[in-house]
């Protein structure tokens, strides 16, 4: 559940990040929000969830913003401005972790790997049929809920501004509100996930089930729907793959996604690299 409702709000914002060309985005989040991290520890003295996570999204958030700022100012490709922003943010994190809180238990790996088999321990006051929900599955389906309520009230200025960005702007709609709207999205979903599964693992769902969506047809309403239902169809099996190896539950998660982007990529209808082959041996 856990990791189905992170791999569902990823696709709903991932498949326009893919659409933008902007896919490797979360995995700069992923890296930046350490030295938000450890401003927040500094602060507030505590490593109580609520101040890490007000830490971590803004400096998610701020990310987002530097790297537009570089890309429009120094005229820069975004993949450029993206790996410059977010290597110098985490080597900036792990100097303040290393000057200031090296004898604090701030363990950067577990915002990289996770800590989803901890999850069902972390329980709340809610109970539904008797059986109390764990906090950690509660936030996530908030946001789950507040993605898919930004996406299906904002999905014509998302489609317009990620298919034909002048002809948005040319009609009125600000491209700027509509792709800060998508990366504060982003940064929420990523940072409040990456307790839970890991940052690894959230790359993978804002990447894979999009890529593999987008082999699979041309209308993106249809794109949306199959990302999600990769992501959540990855998690059930990579659930059950680690169980079965008693190996690392995201890791085994992730690796299905690959399994399920290869077979997509071989075998989709329209765009399968086989079924690509087949019509040009029938031309020939």
């Amino acid at each position: 559940m856990t990791a189905s409702l992170v791999a569902a709000s990823c696709a709903l914002l991932g498949c326009f990040l893919v659409l933008r060309k902007m896919a490797m985005i979360g995995d700069a989040i992923s890296h930046a929000v350490l030295p938000g991290i450890v401003l927040a520890f500094l602060i507030s003295g505590t490593r109580d969830s609520l101040p890490m996570l007000i830490g971590a999204a803004s400096l998610g958030v701020f990310t987002t913003f530097l790297i537009e700022w570089i890309s429009k100012k120094a005229k820069m490709q975004n993949d450029a401005a993206i790996g410059m922003v977010f290597t110098f943010l985490f080597a900036l994190g792990i100097i303040l972790l290393t000057l200031f809180a090296d004898k604090v238990d701030l363990d950067a790996d577990c915002v990289l790997h996770g800590e989803i088999v901890f999850v069902p321990l972390q329980l709340s006051d809610f109970s539904l049929g008797g059986i109390q929900i764990p906090s950690k599955i509660l936030i996530l389906a908030v946001v789950f809920i507040l993605c898919l309520l930004v996406v299906l009230l904002g999905f014509k200025g998302f489609m317009l501004t990620s298919f034909d960005p002048f002809y948005a702007s040319a009609i009125g709609i600000s491209i700027a509100l509509w792709h800060y709207l998508l990366m504060a999205m982003v940064s929420l979903v990523t940072v409040v996930s990456f307790e839970s599964i890991g940052a690894i693992l959230v790359v993978a769902f804002l990447v894979v089930p999009p890529a593999a969506a987008y082999l699979l047809t041309d209308n993106l309403k249809h794109m949306i729907l199959y990302a999600v239902g990769i992501g959540v169809l990855a998690s059930v099996l990579g659930y059950y793959f680690a169980r079965e190896i008693n190996g690392s539950i995201p890791g085994a998660m992730t690796t299905v996604l690959g399994v399920l982007f290869i077979i997509t990529f071989l075998f989709a209808p329209q765009h399968g690299i086989l079924r690509k082959f087949l019509k040009g041996r029938v031309k020939a």
